[in-house]
This record gives structure tokens, sequence and C-alpha cells, in this order.
């Protein structure tokens, strides 16, 4: 009896121990994201997004009408004409009455459903005279932002999971109320302005989603697909790929700065200022020192996710310190590795960075850890791989 009391309060504890970590991983809701205990769909930044509201709790009104309806009609038959009150089956063949009438009146509400949708759905693909067009492409597991029209045009970059929530995912100690969605790199639109985002992908098939706006697009290899939206107020609006692309589709998060056109001007200006400085003259020859600074920064902000800070990997992940591969006096290895990925995608393709990038960051993984090869590969042996 004892014994059994002693696992009836150990098993008290255990619950309590639980119902305090859950409280401890109470989160609140994420303006633009997620809600606690959320059961409606995302409150809308777009007129498209009101009005696929408005016409969700249309049809879940109708469809509620008919069930209470059919199944009133049905429960009332049942009780009211039932035998055990002295009722008897009726004996009779088709009606035609009946017949049209059943006919007629499912056609009725499926032509006012499809009516009331149809304005919203054309709304939803006419992507023409878009401020600003930019292409999102889908990547195992990021995303690559690039402006093509509109002010912004020649700007593009990545935008991956932040390092530090992919820490906290790995430890298993969830925190903050954008835990996993925050990005590095977000993209960034001016208020009250039509975007067209164009979607592709680059290895599998990943979708752009982003609740709040009623948009979601399938990013297809080797298609380029189109959606659009006008957010009518500024701040920050979060999705994901909504498409299962691999073992890392849940850290393929989208974040979307809605801006002021002052602030995104600014933006603007910064941006290409920044790129500008980063577009290194691929013929430059590097000292190693200063290749491996570079790298670092480039390994921190695109490899260390899966890789790990200190470059030990994880699970199915290789490890780069003492990487055989890393360490190899061929540097041809590596690079091909960098441009080409491995493992039909598990380990992606990295052209979308520069040259000067590519050349660092194989450069920062021979010399780090207790990779002390003191070989260097430039910018130009970059250049002449692509070829």
């Amino acid at each position: 009896m004892k014994t059994i009391w002693q696992r009836a309060g150990k098993g008290v504890l255990a619950l309590a121990a639980a119902a305090a970590a859950t409280t401890a991983m109470a989160v609140n809701d994420l303006p633009g994201g997620p809600a606690r205990n959320q059961i409606d769909l995302h409150p809308a930044a777009t007129k498209i997004g009101a009005e696929v509201q408005g016409l969700h709790s249309f049809m879940l009104i109708v469809c509620l009408v008919i069930f209470i309806a059919v199944f009133g009609v049905m429960f009332y038959s049942i009780l009211k004409h039932r035998k055990s009150v002295g009722h008897k089956s009726a004996n009779f063949h088709e009606s035609v009455a009946v017949e049209i009438a059943w006919t007629i009146v499912p056609f009725v509400i499926v032509v006012v459903m499809g009516l009331a949708a149809t304005k919203t759905v054309v709304a939803m693909k006419d992507t023409s005279n878009a401020d600003v067009t930019i292409k999102a492409t889908g990547y195992q597991w990021k995303w690559g932002y690039d402006y093509l029209k509109g002010e912004g045009e020649g700007i593009g970059f990545l935008a991956t999971l932040d390092v530090a929530q992919r820490q906290m995912s790995d430890a298993g100690k969830p925190a903050g109320d954008d835990y996993l969605l925050k990005v590095d790199n977000p993209l960034v639109v001016p208020v009250d302005r039509k975007i067209r985002i164009i979607t592709t992908a680059n290895d599998v098939i990943h979708a752009w989603m982003v609740p709040a706006f009623a948009v979601k697009q399938d990013a297809i290899p080797g298609f380029v697909r189109d959606t659009w939206f006008r957010a009518d107020k500024t701040g920050d609006f979060y999705g994901q790929c909504a498409e299962l692309c691999g073992k890392e589709h849940a850290y393929m998060p989208i974040h979307v700065k809605v801006v002021s056109q002052a602030d995104y001007t600014k933006w603007v200006e910064g941006k290409k200022k920044e790129l500008a400085a980063k577009a290194d003259d691929p013929t430059k020859v590097w000292k190693l020192e200063e290749i491996v600074a570079r790298g670092e920064k480039v390994y921190s902000a695109n490899c260390a996710v899966c890789h790990k800070p200190d470059g030990k990997g994880a699970g199915p992940i290789k490890a780069l310190d003492g990487s055989a591969l890393v360490t190899d006096a061929d540097k041809a290895k590596a690079i091909d590795v960098l441009l080409n990925g491995r493992l039909n995608g598990a380990m992606p393709a990295w052209k979308a960075l520069s040259d000067t990038e590519l050349a660092a960051v194989i450069s920062y993984a021979k010399n780090s850890w207790s990779n002390k090869t003191g070989q260097i590969v430039q910018p130009a042996d970059i250049v002449a791989a692509r070829k």
C-alpha cells in the first residue's frame, strides 16, 4: 500500500512539474502572427484578407443552417413518426415536386456561394499594375528575395531563420512570442502599395504563405507563379513555408515588415549602400586573416544554423570540424559542395552567395576549430568553378 501511495505522490509531482513547465513556456499573442488559443483566421491586414474572412464566415453560416435544417427535419421525423407511438410507414414512390425541390434548392445554394466568392477569387489572381515586384525563391531551407521592378529594383538577399531561434529549438527551450518566426533579413515593403510576389523554387516545392495577407502561393522548381497583396497598415507580419519540403521545413519562416513610404525609401537607400559595399571585386587577392574574418560572418549568417557555431554538426548533419573533405588540400572539392549541394538538397547549393562570400566561408572552415590547414580560397577560384 505504501508503494502505491509513493507512486501516486510521484505522479502528482510529475503532473505539477509539467504544469509548471507549461506555465513557464506560456507566450502572448504575436501581432501579425499566431495568437494563443486561436480558432479563427488571422486578423486581416489587407482588403482581400478581410473579404476572405467575410466569405469564410458566410460559408460557415450557410453550412450551419443546412446542417441544422437537414438534421432537424431528420430527427423530428424520427421522433415524431416513430413506430412506438403508433405511426405506420408510408408506401409511396417518387414525387415530382420533391425531386424538383431537392435539385433546385442545392443548385441555388451553390450558385449563391459561387457568386459570393467569384469577385474575391478573381481579384486575388489580378497581379497587374503592381507598384513593386519581388521574386521569392524557396531554398532548402530559406527564402531568397529579389526586387525586380519598382522602388528597390536590384536589391536581393536571403532570409534565414535567426541562429538563436534554432539553438533554442535544439536545446528544447523555446522562448519568445516569435519563436521559430524570427529571421535575419525580413522582407520590407511599403504600406498601401500593390506588391506582386513571383514565386519559384531552387530544389523542391515550397509555399509562400502569410495568413494576415490571405496569401498562399506554391513555389515550384522550373515554374513561375505569382500572387499579390496590398497591406493597409504598418507592422510585422509572419508566415511559414506551407508545403512539406524536407527535414528543416519547420525552420523556414517568412517575416514581412510593412513600413511607411518614407521609411521604405530610407530602407532602399540603406540596403543599396549595404549591397554595394558587399559587391567585392572578385579579382581581389585576400590575406588569410582578412578572408577568415569575413568568412566567420558569412558562416554565422548562413551555416551555423545547421552545422552549429562550433562546427560539430548535429544528427545527420556532418561536422565540419575535422572533416576530411574540408581539410583536403584539393579546395575544388569544398567549392563543388557549396556550389552544387549534396544528397538531393540535404546540403543545399549556395550559388546565391557572392564569389567573395563563398571563398571566405570555405577559407573560414578550413582554418577554424581544429582545422588549422593554412589553406586559402580566393574569389577567383569560385569564379573559375562557376564556369
